[in-house]
């Protein structure tokens, strides 16, 4: 609810001109456009399907009001409707083949034939498997240096302690691995893990484990550092963020943090240089983060319209790579809401470049750059084109 003490107050209508009272109703009208469109766009969050797939529609179904919105909520299929079973189709039962076999073998409980009692021979074998589990256990490595001493001179010798992945740390390489593993991959907090061990009778407090993660965490800080610089001198990159709830210390409640992920992956276009990604964590969503990131970088980034990203084109140092899908996106959402003319053809210029791409998938690299080159770049400087002069005939002048 809007405070009213905030509200800016209303002004006297007695008293405006017929231009400013024009003016007035003619801001009004069109923040009350703006706030209809937020609410539906809400509303198809909450209640929506996620699909926001665009079948081309024909062009009278517009004019038909609520009727026309249907068009666009169920999406029609050139193919055959196939009933589904309501019963899925079986899946294999036979268990991976990696796995580790032990075998049991149950012989009859007789030597002679129960019936003559002559002598019995293998006929055959039925077998089954059963998928089983063995909990995961701790287990002691006792590390043991037997000192020796010469006869002759009393020279001891000794072999080298072999090395820890901590120093006089009780962790050894593989607990390390499991509980950053457990913590990161399977989402399972250090004070629960805590409670698991304690099951097992091994008294690991959260504390410890928090020193051993932040221990591990700097055993492979050399390891990040090299797949950065590797990630970042590549010509091309991805990059994105993710929310990620992290735990508020003295609130009791969690915050919202951020994942930024820069990703080198340039098979598509023929390069045969392994792909590979870039994690960094901040806690908050300030446009600082990824201009500090990408400061050495230079080349082309393709992300979303994050304000962040704005100011590391602005030297031209980095090539901007607008996504496609969140452009689509913002006209999908006055097609749907409107039924908007241009927001609908643009959605239909925007498909026929995915239709292009959907027919060139598994082709080679040089014959993807050419299709692209010869049918798609026309399509979308003729988009470009259209755009400008639809937005310039809307200007008010």
């Amino acid at each position: 609810m809007v405070d009213a003490a905030a509200a800016p107050p209303d002004p006297d209508l007695d008293r405006l001109d017929p231009e400013a009272l024009k003016k007035l109703v003619k801001g009004q009208r069109g923040e009350i456009t703006h706030l209809r469109l937020m609410v539906q766009k809400l509303q198809r969050m909450l209640f929506g399907r996620r699909s926001e797939k665009y079948e081309p529609q024909d062009d009278q179904l517009l004019l038909l009001g609520e009727a026309a919105q249907l068009s666009f909520d169920v999406q029609p299929s050139a193919e055959p409707a196939v009933k589904s079973s309501s019963v899925g189709a079986r899946k294999s039962r036979s268990l991976p083949e990696h796995l580790r076999r032990e075998i049991r073998t149950y012989a009859p409980d007789h030597t002679a034939c129960p019936e003559c009692g002559g002598t019995l021979k293998k006929l055959g074998e039925d077998v089954s498997e059963v998928l089983d589990y063995i909990p995961a256990s701790f287990i002691v490595i006792r590390h043991v240096r037997p000192k020796m001493s010469c006869r002759t001179c009393s020279h001891v010798v000794q072999a080298a302690a072999p090395s820890r992945p901590v120093d006089r740390g009780l962790a050894g390489a593989g607990l390390l691995a499991h509980v950053v593993t457990a913590k990161y991959s399977d989402h399972l907090p250090l004070y629960r893990q805590s409670q698991i061990y304690a099951r097992e009778g091994v008294d690991l407090d959260r504390s410890t484990l928090a020193r051993w993660v932040a221990e591990a965490s700097d055993l492979v800080e050399p390891l990040v550092e090299s797949l950065r610089r590797y990630v970042m001198s590549a010509d091309k990159l991805h990059g994105d963020d993710t929310p990620l709830p992290v735990l508020a210390p003295g609130t009791g409640r969690t915050k919202i943090g951020r994942f930024w992920t820069y990703v080198r992956d340039s098979r598509p276009a023929g390069d045969e240089t392994a792909p590979a990604v870039w994690f960094i964590y901040s806690p908050d969503r300030k446009g600082e983060h990824p201009q500090r990131h990408l400061a050495d970088f230079r080349g082309i980034l393709q992300a979303d319209a994050y304000s962040g990203f704005g100011r590391l084109y602005q030297d031209g140092s980095i090539q901007e790579a607008p996504c496609m899908a969140h452009i689509r996106r913002k006209f999908y959402d006055l097609m749907v809401a409107h039924h908007s003319p241009i927001a609908t053809e643009a959605v239909q210029r925007i498909s026929a470049l995915y239709q292009i791409e959907k027919e060139i998938r598994g082709c080679s690299p040089d014959l993807r750059r050419q299709v692209r080159s010869t049918r798609a770049r026309p399509l979308l400087e003729s988009m470009r084109r259209w755009l400008e002069d639809s937005l310039a005939r809307l200007a008010p002048k």
